[in-house]
């Protein structure tokens, strides 16, 4: 193995990958350090991690949700939205992935609020999913308030750029819906720009489809603040070509 091959890869086989958002925050109550012990486990979608899944064998998505649609929300915050849709929509399967174990916490307290049985979870980084999903088996995806970056040096760690947006492409089905919502106008620029090169179309036809929220939407806390601050979001909808 060259040194050049040790600085691409992690004991585990893993690539390296940069991850620069918050694993955790300010501690977390004792009902949710419960539900991290008592429900995530049987919540999970399959062997995602590479220390469990070296090989990269692709999640039986069958056998999780049947034939049901698969819906997948790229960093779901506290988790609102994401139990919105699952208990709107009964009969999709919702996987969430998550790498700020705050916001895991806080989706598990809602998920068993609502009593809600067609969500999974990856309390991760969500190229290790789209690792191990298989090609072309999601329906719809939600990117919701991603982490601005605002500094321009720091643009590159968006998730609309190609180290994100090429996989999300492979696992999404040919029509499929990608969302994404933000109030950052620099943002806006960088999805317009980036995600049309990977596959997909922007389906505005006029200023009131980046301008009104979708019909089956729900205000995230993330959303309320932006609001709160004076800033005005964006809803914007592509659909994978094919």
């Amino acid at each position: 193995m060259t040194g050049q091959d040790r600085r691409d890869t992690h004991p585990s086989g893993a690539p390296w990958r940069n991850f620069y958002g918050r694993f955790k925050g300010k501690s977390l109550r004792p009902s949710q350090e419960a539900y991290l012990q008592e429900d995530l486990d049987a919540l999970s979608p399959g062997a995602v991690g590479w220390d469990v899944n070296p090989d990269r064998d692709p999640l039986d998505l069958p056998t999780i949700f049947g034939d049901a649609p698969v819906w997948l929300e790229v960093g779901f915050g506290g988790g609102e939205h994401m139990v919105h849709q699952a208990v709107r929509n009964p009969d999709v399967g919702i996987i969430g992935c998550e790498p700020y174990i705050n916001g895991v916490a806080m989706l598990l307290g809602k998920i068993r609020e609502a009593g809600a049985t067609n969500l999974r979870v990856h309390p991760g980084d969500a190229r290790d999913l789209f690792d191990v999903l298989p090609e072309a088996s999601i329906d719809r995806a939600f990117l919701l308030y991603p982490d601005p970056w605002p500094k321009k040096r720091h643009h590159r760690r968006r998730f609309v750029t190609p180290d994100h947006l090429a996989p999300l492409a492979r696992v999404l089905k040919p029509g499929a819906i990608f969302r994404v919502a933000t109030d950052i106008p620099d943002y806006v620029r960088q999805t317009l720009e980036q995600v049309p090169r990977h596959g997909f179309d922007w389906q505005a036809e006029g200023p009131q489809d980046w301008r009104e929220p979708w019909e089956d939407w729900i205000p995230t806390r993330y959303e309320k603040k932006a609001l709160r601050e004076g800033r005005v979001p964006h809803y914007l909808t592509f659909r994978r070509q094919g």
